[in-house]
């Protein structure tokens, strides 16, 4: 029978790969692109009639818009990979404290060395992230909480424990305006010279591709992943590496971007199914879209102002969870 039931998921993780290059896939990159094409004409500044149209372009137009496709599809990926580590559908970095862990490493930097320079910061906070995340999971190992609602419930819970000693840390330090500014993530402070660090998630993408079979392994639990030959301690330290830094740089950079690990892989899953392989450029491309329309709407609704992309995302992404818990529940 198990032999029967791993040449079946074989056979449908076969078809789910010979449909990767499908025209949908060519019809998402063709919208996406023209999403991220209204991104950088978008804007209070005129680029075409102002004196300095061009130099503004590439300063600031350019800059964002690239944060927008990295940082989106770094996000989706970590939550994918923390859907996956935890075989649950409703955990990503702001739904177990992985982004409020950041956050506070970066508050501590920042008292403690306010002229450190962004790299430091930024190793400050992947380090915070990492150790937030391993909690969560050595928690999971040494407590039953397998439902599906409790997992993330008690990550939440977590998260709000480490928010409320950051909020305590700040007002002792005064600091308490800088938090909340990290709390609305937002890319408009994203320009050229402050956002080339970004790059580094390009990197974790491309350690995700390659470790993927690993990753949808582990997925099947520890008994199945070590009885085909997978270290499933290994991979789960490495997930939870790459998870920490890519969620550590984000933060740095742009701030809190809540739900969008939960939203984009379960949309792609009820779609794909569970092969993350072949899923990647789904999820990439979906989280890039996500975030994009988000980030247009906030621009444009209350123009010349802004509404920070994080508020976007917290409404759209409680909408998405309640819809995800009662689907669950209707399935049982």
């Amino acid at each position: 029978m198990s032999t029967l039931t791993h040449s079946t998921a074989l056979d449908a993780t076969a078809r789910t790969r010979g449909r990767l290059f499908d025209p949908a896939l060519i019809i998402g990159i063709v919208v996406v692109g023209a999403l991220l094409v209204a991104s950088l004409f978008t804007g209070v500044y005129d680029i075409f009639g102002g004196e300095h149209g061009s130099e503004m372009f590439a300063i600031t137009r350019i800059p964002r818009t690239i944060a927008l496709v990295l940082s989106g599809a770094a996000m989706a990926m970590c939550g994918l990979i923390m859907q996956l580590l935890t075989q649950n559908r409703f955990v990503e970095p702001t739904t177990t404290g992985t982004t409020e862990w950041a956050g506070l490493g970066l508050l501590t930097i920042m008292v403690i060395a306010p002229n450190a320079p962004i790299p430091v910061r930024m190793a400050v906070a992947v380090g915070a992230a990492f150790i937030g995340t391993m909690v969560f999971f050595l928690f999971l190992r040494r407590v039953s909480l397998r439902s599906s609602l409790i997992v993330p419930i008690v990550g939440i819970m977590l998260g709000a424990v480490v928010s409320s000693v950051s909020t305590f840390f700040a007002l002792q330090t005064n600091t308490l305006q800088s938090l909340g500014i990290w709390f609305a993530g937002s890319f408009t402070s994203v320009l050229r010279g402050h956002y080339e660090m970004l790059w580094i998630v390009a990197i974790v993408g491309v350690a995700v591709f390659i470790a993927a079979d690993r990753f949808t392994v582990a997925g099947l639990g520890e008994s199945m992943a070590t009885s085909v030959g997978v270290n499933y301690n290994r991979v789960v330290l490495f997930g939870t590496i790459l998870i920490a830094v890519a969620t550590g740089v984000v933060t740095v950079v742009v701030g809190n971007l809540p739900f969008l690990g939960l939203i984009v892989p379960n949309v792609v899953s009820m779609v794909r199914g569970d092969d993350l392989r072949s899923n990647l450029p789904w999820v990439c491309l979906l989280g890039i879209g996500i975030v994009t329309v988000c980030d247009l709407i906030g621009r444009i609704i209350i123009m010349p102002f802004e509404v920070p992309v994080s508020l976007i995302l917290g409404v759209v992404g409680a909408i998405v969870f309640i819809l995800l818990l009662l689907r669950q529940r209707r399935r049982g």
